[in-house]
């Protein structure tokens, strides 16, 4: 396993992350608690250090596991977890979830479950725009202080919000959608990372299953999985998005590799570290096993123009997920 240092002075990590939000039952299909603890433990023998989750995965679910499982291991890996992610029954955040009350509160409960004195990067799941960044920023900065935080990270935020919160406390790392279905961050906020110092998480690394080789057809989605209103997995899109992976799946074949493995390994290559999540102990050890595969020029030349920017059918989600992406302004 390779190893990865998180923007100027952030932690250490393992040049593979665990996503964590699959540990959580409903919502890409049921998981059970034995299944769930053999992937977390999996991903560990692996050698992969950098565990990612958070409070709103199972409604604590997710931490709650975590924190059983690496009793006794903890200082084997960099845990991360957010705050700030909680919406209506309509998909909009709740408002005030960046507020100095509310970031500390929310803190001392994950720390609760995850059976912990300290996180190692604590981020903000989604801005609230009804509190200014420099707000959330000075709370996670006092944490910072007292060691209950030892890094802040930020997700799903624009360039002109990631350097107004690295004026107030310097930001370990932005997580964010990125994959060879979702190249978006190349256009402002990978470069916005590089600039600033900010190292680069990607989150929904395999195009939510589309670059795994498991999905071929939505009918195949559990009734609770969420992706069954994700506009990807959309009549017409889906068999677009498809023949895109089956494309990848035909060059990851030349070198002996699954089409997962090609996709990881290619953000590895890109400077980004992927937190791919699955419920498989199988799947989590093939996917550890991509971060030690190296890509020539020529390859990555010839991945990036089988999947070039723009590729994807549908959007990354829905309107209300969508809403609430702190983007660029035009």
């Amino acid at each position: 396993m390779r190893f990865h240092t998180l923007g100027r002075q952030g932690p250490v990590v393992s040049a593979m992350g665990f996503g964590a939000m699959t540990l959580a039952p409903r919502i890409y299909a049921d998981v059970s608690e034995p299944e769930a603890i053999e992937a977390l433990l999996a991903a560990l023998d692996a050698g992969v250090t950098f565990i990612d989750t958070a409070d709103v995965y199972g409604a604590g679910h997710s931490e709650n596991l975590i924190g059983r499982v690496l009793r006794g291991r903890r200082e084997e890996v960099v845990l991360a977890t957010k705050f700030g992610g909680d919406s209506d029954e309509q998909g909009r955040l709740l408002p005030g979830l960046g507020r100095r009350a509310y970031v500390r509160s929310a803190l001392e409960a994950s720390l609760d479950r995850l059976r912990t004195d300290h996180v190692d990067l604590y981020y903000l799941h989604r801005l609230d725009p009804t509190t200014p960044i420099e707000e959330t920023m000075a709370a996670l900065a006092e944490l910072v202080e007292e060691g209950k935080v030892r890094h802040v990270g930020l997700s799903e935020v624009s360039p002109e919000t990631l350097r107004r919160a690295c004026s107030v406390h310097p930001v370990a790392a932005l997580q964010t959608e990125y994959s060879l279905l979702n190249r978006a961050p190349e256009k402002d906020v990978r470069p916005a990372c590089d600039e600033l110092g900010v190292g680069f998480v990607a989150y929904s690394p395999l195009g939510r299953g589309l670059l795994g080789g498991a999905v071929r057809a939505r009918s195949e989605l559990d009734e609770s999985d969420w992706r069954r209103g994700n506009p990807r997995f959309q009549d017409g899109n889906l068999d677009r998005n498809l023949a895109l992976a089956d494309s990848v799946a035909a060059l990851a074949a030349e070198s002996g590799l699954s089409v997962a493995q090609l996709a990881l390994a290619w953000l590895i290559h890109r400077g980004a570290v992927p937190i791919p999540g699955t419920r498989r102990a199988a799947n989590v050890r093939a996917n550890a096993a991509a971060a030690d595969v190296p890509l020539d020029e020529a390859t990555v030349r010839r991945l990036e123009a089988l999947v070039p920017p723009g590729a994807a059918a549908g959007e990354q989600g829905n309107a209300a997920y969508l809403g609430n992406i702190d983007r660029s302004t035009p």
